[in-house]
């Protein structure tokens, strides 16, 4: 039997270690509240959508109760990069640049996020961030970026142990407070190192807009629940509620099992046209 001050006295020391190994720069000191691209429009993106959106999340009162960061996903930018290599974004979508798009959502009291990958490319071929971290960085603090999606794709089987503190530091020599979102997949026991190198990081591949899918992504999330506190927290990816697949039961426990997890709240449908 174990004596239950001996057991306290242990969870007492591993509290000790996760708080003094957290990465330290002030931001996520509660999970991540906000919106999302990806699970509602993937590669579908532009202007309009994330300013609609954006502008649902006032409207609705969403941005009251803390939902703040407006998160563009993968498909913001194009497969080169410029003669000095920086990210060219595309065009098409996004015809006045990041910066214009950054500062509509500060001038409307929300944050603004940007997504990258720790590899030669994003999941979408588009250019990826790796050995043009301290460019990127300098880049996303210029347009007034709020939050990083740092995801895996293109990682030439490089550990992420190596490649993701890379941007870690090369965001915090900006000076900017940029909330760094470290998305592996749960790959390379990333719970028991992410906190020491992001604000939250992915304990789990991509959830799929389906029920065994989420409880798939819950149950492995909970894997290492004394990974995850003030400064760091487990993440078993974005909210598929709204997207049309859950009944309104199922959406109410996803809702309510992320909570219990302590995860971000990240929704990912269309404000534009939720009941």
């Amino acid at each position: 039997m174990i004596h239950k001050q001996s057991f306290l006295f242990t969870i007492g020391v591993v509290s000790m270690i996760q708080l003094a190994t957290a990465l330290n720069n002030g931001l996520g000191l509660t999970p991540a509240m906000g919106w999302n691209t990806w699970n509602k429009y993937n590669c579908n993106i532009n202007e309009t959508v994330i300013t609609s959106n954006a502008d649902q999340i006032i409207s609705l009162g969403l941005a009251q109760l803390g939902y703040t960061y407006v998160n563009i996903d993968d498909c913001w930018q194009s497969a080169q990069r410029d003669a000095s290599g920086h990210v060219i974004v595309d065009s098409e979508k996004f015809p006045n640049g990041m910066k214009a798009v950054g500062d509509y959502l500060h001038n409307n009291g929300l944050k603004f996020g940007l997504y990258s990958s720790a590899g030669f490319e994003t999941c979408q071929h588009r250019a990826g961030g790796l050995t043009y971290e301290q460019i990127d960085a300098a880049d996303y603090a210029a347009w007034g970026a709020d939050y990083l999606k740092y995801d895996n794709c293109g990682n030439l089987g490089l550990p992420g142990k190596d490649r993701y503190p890379a941007m870690r530091d090369a965001l915090l020599k900006t000076g900017r407070d940029i909330y760094y979102s470290i998305c592996s997949w749960g790959d390379e026991d990333v719970a028991l190192w992410g906190n020491a190198t992001g604000n939250s990081w992915r304990t789990t591949g991509d959830i799929d807009n389906f029920w065994q899918s989420m409880k798939e992504n819950y149950m492995r999330n909970a894997l290492h629940p004394e990974s995850a506190g003030p400064g760091g927290w487990n993440d078993p990816d974005m909210l598929e509620i709204g997207n049309g697949n859950f009944t309104n039961a199922e959406e109410r426990s996803h809702f309510a099992l992320w909570c219990f997890a302590k995860a971000p709240l990240l929704i990912g449908c269309d404000l534009n046209k939720i009941s």
